[in-house]
């Protein structure tokens, strides 16, 4: 009976190896993994997707999208400065600019885009425009305002989808 049982015992190795095998073979999967960029996004899209209207004076815009569980959305464009406070304020934010360490922690999502973090810009602002942004359908959407030169000034939008 013990030879019987060290058969049987090979027998459900080797057909345990074999569906292992196979899970390997057919495991593989040409999705990306998540989280990761997506190529081809234009600036277009995100501002439609985060339902920020980009002014006609608005230069200097990029855009990226990352896919995950919660994807993620930036945008940023140059406005001359004398306009940001009439733009910010048209977007009905939670509170108004304040001085802040905007995008705490998320390490540097701006520099994909070839531009520095707006935390590391000296008298950057930041806001919080909606959350939840259940007019946009977001999870939220944060601003953070830097000033580029005495003319012009640098926003950037961060959502969560």
């Amino acid at each position: 009976m013990t030879g019987r049982r060290t058969g049987l015992g090979k027998r459900c190795g080797a057909l345990v190896a074999s569906v292992g095998l196979l899970g390997a073979c057919t495991s593989g999967s040409t999705e990306p993994q998540v989280p990761y960029w997506m190529d081809g996004v234009t600036v277009e899209s995100v501002a439609r997707h985060v339902q920020v209207e980009l002014p006609g004076t608005a230069t200097g815009a990029k855009a990226a999208h990352q896919r995950a569980h919660d994807d993620m959305l930036l945008l940023s464009f140059v406005l001359p400065t004398a306009e940001v406070d009439g733009f910010v304020d048209g977007l009905k934010p939670e509170r108004p600019l304040r001085p802040g360490t905007p995008f705490a922690g998320e390490g540097k999502l701006f520099d994909r885009l070839g531009l520095p973090e707006p935390a590391s810009v000296p008298g950057v602002r930041e806001t919080q425009v909606c959350a939840p942004c259940l007019a946009r359908d977001l999870d939220f959407l944060q601003l953070a305002v830097a000033r580029v030169d005495e003319r012009s000034t640098r926003l950037y939008f961060r959502a969560i989808d």
